[in-house]
Parts: structure tokens; sequence; C-alpha cells
């Protein structure tokens, strides 16, 4: 069975974009054929449905080797809140509205950061169990630099939430 992962910001054509491709690209490269078990979207509270990825955002994804040029944007939608296993936002702002839309998603939606802090704790080694969160800047509007960070940060982030998938995993 598929485990559904759904990464949520605003307009989905920068970090939950940008989000996408990079745990795609994570997931294959740690679990080979067995991502597939992965299934990973994104979509945006506030998404113009059919909006390309930000210029920036496909710049800096294809310096990772990721293409994000045929990106469209996805609003956010009940269906879309409930059917995902997993809805992990980039800002608490972002998991209020995922909330607000789909009230039946609260036990399973989290900030990305504070997903993995729960998880993994700040160390990393699952101790901890604080939920804290912190937000994911958006890097909309900005130049190619802010994007190269909000990505970095992503990664690692996103490091550290394939550490516990590998772990639930077995691996």
């Amino acid at each position: 069975m598929r485990k559904r992962i759904l990464l949520v910001c605003t307009g989905n054509t920068c970090r939950s974009s940008m989000a996408e491709g990079l745990l795609k690209k994570m997931l294959t490269e740690a679990f080979g054929p067995v991502a597939e078990q992965y299934e990973v979207r994104s979509a945006g509270v506030a998404a113009s449905p059919g909006d390309k990825a930000s210029a920036p955002a496909v710049e800096v994804m294809a310096e990772a080797g990721i293409d994000l040029s045929g990106h469209q944007a996805t609003r956010l939608t009940p269906d879309l809140a409930a059917a995902a296993d997993l809805v992990l936002t980039m800002t608490a702002g972002h998991k209020q509205a995922v909330l607000q839309l789909a009230p039946t998603a609260r036990t399973k939606t989290f900030t990305l950061k504070e997903y993995v802090r729960i998880r993994l704790g700040p160390d990393g080694e699952g101790r901890d169990g604080s939920a804290g969160g912190e937000d994911i800047a958006d890097p909309y509007g900005a130049e190619t630099a802010v994007y190269r960070s909000c990505a970095g940060e992503l990664q690692e982030t996103l490091e550290r939430l394939i550490q516990w998938l590998q772990h639930e995993n077995g691996a």
C-alpha cells in the first residue's frame, strides 16, 4: 500500500513544489525501487490552478537535477487533504488553513519541521518529542539566492524526514 505525502504552502509555485521535487529525488536515492511505495504531491492553500513554478524555483531545482518546468499549481481541497496519509505544511499558518479546510486531517497534519522534530527529536536521535514548529520562509518574489537558501533549508529538513522513513521501514 502506498503512503501518500502531501506538501502544502501558499501558492504551490515555490516551497511546496521545490519540496515535492526534492523529496521524490531523495526517496529514490534512499530507497531505490522501494520509493514507489510513496506518492508525493504538493498543493497550495491559495493556489491558482495551473500556475507554473516560479522561474527562480525552476532554476534552483535544475541546479539540483530536478525538473520543475512542467509543474502546475494545485489548490488544496478537502478531498486532497483527506486522501493523504501525511500532510506536511511549510508554516504553522498553512497548517491552520489545512485544518480549517479539512478538520478530519488533524491527526496527520504537521508543519514539516514539527513532524521531523516529533519523530527524530532536535538531535536526530528520536529523543525529545517536542512539537515546536518553525516556519520555512517564503522566497516568493525574492532573488534566486533566497530560493537557494530556501531549497537548502528544505533539503536539510527533508534529509531528516528520510532518516525517519528509513527507520520506519527498518532500513
